[in-house]
């Protein structure tokens, strides 16, 4: 039986990574994550970050010092060829009377059950073609 018949499909994993991330568990999200995965939240101005490691960081970072955290993830869709794609809000609450959110769609790579890369985009639209030109080359 072939090894990737017990890997998990990349709908799964993805819930699995909101759930960690909404649970505030770094540990269980970033063993979802490959080795080299690159986390692009640049179009926020946010940066680009390579590796578990500095993953993580940015979470830390990130989520850490907040009073509240959680994203919302409002579609999802996986569109083949391990690529994911998703509508999300993120929720930051730094007081109990102050909160900040972050809306955007997520284009996920997933490869032998591990997450290679998540770019986070404003526009929607915009990561749906991505991440369906993304689905369409990597077939």
């Amino acid at each position: 039986m072939p090894e990737d018949s017990t890997t998990p499909e990349p709908l799964e994993l993805t819930h699995r990574a909101y759930a960690s991330l909404n649970r505030r568990d770094l540990d269980a999200f970033v063993g979802l994550l490959a080795p080299a995965c690159v986390y692009d939240v640049s179009r926020f101005d946010l940066g680009t970050y390579t590796g578990p490691d500095a993953i993580r960081r940015f979470y830390e970072e990130w989520i850490g010092p907040l009073y509240e955290f959680g994203v919302v993830v409002e579609d999802i869709e996986d569109l083949g060829n391990g690529v994911i794609y998703a509508v999300q809000v993120g929720h930051r609450g730094h007081a109990p009377n102050f909160s900040l959110e972050l809306g955007g769609g997520v284009v996920g790579v997933w490869e032998h059950g591990k997450l290679a890369r998540m770019t986070v985009y404003p526009d929607i639209d915009e990561a749906r073609a991505a991440a369906e030109r993304l689905a369409a080359e990597r077939g």
